[in-house]
């Protein structure tokens, strides 16, 4: 065997522990320049997906660097968080008349059901919010509400995969993903995109939704639970004395000369310099990763500001407000944290899949008691991740999007529930390059479709006018797979100009 002098990546991985399952689910987006540039297919003018730099040349000047995308899990109700209704108040108790077939996920067709909760205007725009998105009201005036989305399906697994990837089946990247592709990373020591999901579990169809599918495996979401007594899976050994610091450096130091031997057999092949950088990127994790999730040093205004200030180190049984309030708060401030340091895209999920009692949005039964608590929750941390990103200068560059897989019913299921509504729903956005203050696209008289049904805004649209203020023409960055240029926005998709500042 050939001895290999000591250099700059072995005395990196002699410092690391336990990492070797997280380096794949994070490699920067500028460490795999090979698998990209023999893979991919991007138009000739200019090459967006092939420079390893994190300074691309754009297809156009950027308004935002960074994302981060708060997805409600379950199909929160428009019509009770931010498209008021007036109809619903003034027929409620009805029998409910469409005027059409209608088909509903199980059995919701019920009379009309106004909200349970009370509406106010907000902002110089007069914003419409609810009683349990009220803590947002001081926002509005930055926020572009979208009121005219529609879905293709009212199952939970194939809607979440549609709103997250651009598909409704398995096997296609994330949004995050295809942005990491496009546009590399902004710092040498943490993911480029970073998946914070609810503490009870994933969502439907769980990692597929930020997995990087036919891309470059360094593009996927790095998961990480803040608050917990890990964190991030795999980053250090775990206890008992199988693991040491001695052993996992001399695994690394043998693994490091095995490559060198299987590298230097295939010239030419860079994918496995790849990996090893990645090994890198763990071993700088180590050291950065901490720090970067620890909120200890905090300011107490701040904490305050994000809800962490309660006190509890334990939460009642059943769903309720602090306990949403403080799992999501926390998360929108590790999200800041990691944004500030270079974070390219922060996926922040609130509510896990189906289980009873319910711990999501998915109310067939009550509204009152699932979406009470976790609106107020997200309302909550979603302020306070805005106010705290204007305060420090981020917000201007930062896009915050606001989703869900699908509306709910504006009659009712039962005497307080709202059956599936893929026909229309609502998502928002605030921050870098959109113009605060609108409303697009309204739906109809009852929340039940789109008021001009021949125009409603689609997945494909949100995603193509977010890689728009991130620089990107949604057209122009592919990547060729079994013979085909695949795209987010697969064949469909316009920028929305009416959101753009």
């Amino acid at each position: 065997m050939i001895e290999m002098p000591l250099s700059r990546r072995a005395l990196l991985a002699s410092l690391g522990q336990g990492f070797g399952s997280l380096a794949l689910a994070s490699l920067l987006g500028n460490d795999a320049r090979a698998d990209e540039q023999s893979n991919s297919k991007t138009s000739p003018t200019p090459p967006l997906s092939v420079s390893p730099s994190p300074t691309r040349v754009l297809h156009h000047p950027a308004k935002a660097k960074r994302v981060v995308q708060l997805f409600m899990s379950g199909a929160a109700s428009h019509v009770d968080l931010w498209d008021y209704k007036p109809m619903l108040e003034r027929k409620h108790g009805q029998a409910s008349d469409f005027g059409e077939k209608v088909e509903v996920f199980q059995n919701g067709l019920g009379p009309w059901l106004k909200s349970p909760w009370k509406w106010q205007q907000y902002g110089k725009c007069g914003k419409n919010l609810s009683e349990i998105t009220a803590p947002l009201g001081p926002c509005v005036d930055e926020m572009a509400f979208v009121h005219n989305m529609v879905g293709k399906t009212g199952v939970h697994s194939q809607a979440t995969l549609l709103q997250a990837t651009g598909f409704q089946t398995p096997g296609f990247p994330g949004m995050g993903a295809w942005i990491s592709y496009g546009l590399g990373s902004l710092n040498d020591n943490l993911p480029t995109f970073v998946v914070l999901p609810d503490h009870r579990g994933f969502g439907p169809s769980g990692p597929k939704n930020w997995g990087s599918a036919f891309l470059p495996a360094q593009h996927q979401g790095t998961v990480i639970r803040p608050g917990t007594a890990n964190p991030i899976a795999d980053l250090f050994p775990t206890g008992g004395k199988f693991i040491t610091k001695d052993s996992e450096a001399a695994a690394s130091s043998l693994m490091k000369k095995l490559n060198k031997q299987h590298e230097a057999t295939r010239p030419g092949d860079d994918r496995l310099e790849a990996r090893i950088k990645s090994y890198e990127l763990a071993a700088q994790m180590q050291l950065s990763a901490p720090e970067a999730l620890d909120l200890s040093g905090e300011p107490a205004h701040i904490l305050k500001l994000y809800g962490l200030d309660h006190g509890k180190t334990q939460f009642d049984k059943e769903i309720n407000e602090v306990e949403e309030t403080d799992y999501f708060g926390r998360k929108c401030l590790v999200a800041r944290r990691l944004l500030e340091r270079g974070v390219r895209f922060v996926q922040i999920w609130s509510g896990c899949d189906n289980g009873f009692p319910r711990r999501n949005w998915d109310s067939h039964e009550e509204l009152h008691r699932d979406h009470g608590p976790l609106a107020l929750g997200m309302s909550r941390g979603a302020a306070a991740l805005i106010a705290d990103l204007r305060q420090r200068g981020l917000l201007d560059d930062t896009l915050v999007l606001w989703t869900t897989e699908f509306g709910r019913m504006p009659c009712s299921q039962g005497p307080n529930g709202r059956d599936h509504n893929p026909f229309v729903f609502t998502n928002w956005l605030c921050g870098g390059g959109i113009r605060g203050g609108i409303s697009h696209g309204p739906s109809d008289e009852w929340g039940y479709r789109p008021l001009d049904r021949e125009n409603p805004t689609q997945v494909y649209d949100i995603h193509a006018t977010i890689l728009h203020l991130l620089g990107i023409d949604h057209t122009r960055l592919t990547f060729r797979t079994s013979g085909i240029d695949r795209r987010l926005t697969d064949v469909h998709g316009h920028v929305i100009k009416d959101l753009l500042a």
